[in-house]
């Protein structure tokens, strides 16, 4: 039959994995690093996950497929409920590369003793997370601003010397919490904080990239032109290669 299916534009889609806990009947997943449709029959054609994707891939097309099947999305989903427990240690139910298990251990260097010295911290504002914070906070005013994921002083161990020192702070994690608050919110930062640069700190897997989305289009709404820069950190605790940092005068030229 042809009806109205979701339709993915993979040259656009950068696997960030927002549009998949919008789709109630699990037809989307993430699969090699790409948003894909499972199957036809889990569709229904209605366009729920259409306003999650901040890079415009999702659209609805008319087409031959197979026709939405309600008994078939509710025997996938409660197979996903109860799917192999191996599975779910490698993959959340959304199909997200984030939730990978993985785990390891740092080699003993005899050389280097322990020391009692503290590092000091270089926050100097609160509250951090961008839910929390009030965008005409003082701390904004002619500041440098740095939009951290959650995950990276976990993973970065010289967060607050590296990049946390002299700059305000707003945290998040783009794929739990609420996109479009987050845009919003940040939006009114840019607008009134007459900021001097802006740094995404971010991980890689793929659903973490949706911050450096959310502050282009910040930026885009805001109609601010201020200097944007990316440091993508591994897993491991390391920067990525140095090509993947970037700094651009125009967040209209900055994708």
């Amino acid at each position: 039959m042809k009806r109205k299916i979701i339709k993915i534009d993979e040259e656009k889609c950068t696997g960030c994995g927002l549009c998949v806990p919008s789709c109630a009947e699990g037809a989307l997943q993430i699969i090699d690093g790409k948003a894909r449709l499972v199957s036809d029959k889990y569709c229904d054609g209605l366009g729920a996950c259409l306003g999650e994707c901040p890079e415009d891939a999702l659209f609805i097309e008319e087409r031959k497929a197979e026709g939405f099947d309600e008994r078939a999305v509710e025997q996938h989903l409660e197979e996903v409920k109860h799917s192999d427990s191996k599975a779910e240690e490698e993959n959340l139910p959304c199909g997200c590369p984030s939730s990978l298990a993985m785990s390891w251990q740092e080699e003993k260097v005899e050389s280097e003793p322990k020391t009692a010295h503290r590092v000091r911290s270089e926050l100097r504002q609160w509250p951090v997370q961008l839910t929390l914070v009030n965008p005409d906070a003082e701390y904004f005013k002619e500041a440098e601003l740095l939009v951290a994921a959650d995950c990276v002083p976990f993973a970065y161990a010289n967060f607050h010397q590296d990049f946390l020192h002299g700059n305000a702070l707003v945290v998040g994690c783009p794929k739990l919490d609420d996109y479009e608050f987050y845009l919003n919110k940040l939006t009114e930062i840019i607008k009134r904080g007459s900021l001097k640069k802006i740094s995404v700190v971010n991980m890689e897997v793929p659903c973490c990239f949706g911050l450096i989305n959310l502050v282009k289009e910040a930026l885009s709404r805001a109609g601010k032109d201020i200097p944007l820069e990316q440091v993508v950190v591994s897993i491991r605790g390391e920067i990525l290669d140095q090509k993947q940092v970037f700094r651009s005068r125009s967040p209209h030229l900055s994708e």
